[in-house]
């Protein structure tokens, strides 16, 4: 299988069957073509099992969202995150609330929604938790500091074989982690992220880059090691992504050679 993009060149003309046939043929010929590996079922069911979790937590963030702008409508406002909903479920129930009854019922609608996908979520995340415990790959995955279990499900399901790739900076970039670049004439100019490849496994990468920077911040970083020195010259969010693809490349070493996550430092 070849990605249609790397396909598109090699089109003439116009698009029709005949044309796309001879394009596939003239780019699997290339001697420097990448093609798309072919994962197992297993895979293919963790893989649905994460993005089962992911639609289910969309819907959530959903559903909060709504109950919150149709409770600021009434003067109810609570902050956003889940850790919140108690303050509205508070001021719904309260005997002497002045709100209308059809506005708690169909509030209280929203909160049993709410509810059951958190139900959901919570098993779904206890079935991905076991399954890295019985992965060897992901148990190796989650000795790299940031790595949970979610994340380390992700890798091993949703990424392509490790030997697909030449190096762990090939892996960075498909993850989309890398700068687009617009170089021409010996100038190099480089722009935003590429955001190539699996979007889910881009932004669990994001998110542990995340908790390990604010742990940092929060802690004192040393300021002999590279996050510390980086985080005394640079913006937290170019840190955060440059940490993220820092934890895709050893996340790649560690899926080629079968290996543990060793402390640069201790070492």
């Amino acid at each position: 299988m070849i990605p249609p993009i790397y396909v598109k060149p090699y089109v003439k003309r116009q698009k029709n069957d005949a044309n796309d046939a001879e394009a596939i043929a003239e780019a699997a010929s290339r001697p420097t073509m990448r093609f798309v590996a072919v994962k197992s079922a297993e895979k293919q069911a963790s893989g649905l099992a994460l993005r089962t979790r992911d639609l289910l937590v969309r819907q959530k963030t959903q559903t909060i969202n709504a109950l919150r702008g149709h409770l600021a409508e009434y003067g109810l406002v609570a902050p956003s995150g889940t850790v919140h909903l108690n303050r509205l479920q508070a001021a719904i129930s309260h005997p002497e609330t002045e709100l209308p009854a059809a506005v708690i019922n169909h509030a209280q609608v929203l909160l049993d929604h709410i509810e059951m996908l958190a139900g959901k979520i919570d098993k779904l995340g206890a079935e991905l938790r076991a399954g890295a415990r019985q992965d060897p790959a992901a148990k190796r995955l989650m000795t790299i500091p940031g790595i949970g279990p979610i994340t380390a499900m992700a890798l091993t399901a949703l990424s392509p074989d490790p030997s697909t790739f030449s190096k762990g900076r090939d892996f960075a970039a498909w993850t989309g982690l890398t700068p687009k670049q617009f170089s021409s004439g010996g100038k190099e100019r480089i722009g935003r992220r590429s955001k190539m490849g699996q979007r889910d496994l881009r932004r669990l990468l994001v998110i542990s880059a995340a908790s390990v920077v604010r742990w940092a911040i929060r802690r004192g970083a040393d300021q002999s090691g590279w996050l510390g020195q980086m985080l005394a010259r640079k913006p937290r969010m170019l840190v955060t992504v440059a940490l993220a693809n820092k934890l895709a490349r050893i996340a790649w070493a560690l899926m080629t050679k079968n290996e543990n996550y060793k402390n640069p430092a201790f070492a």
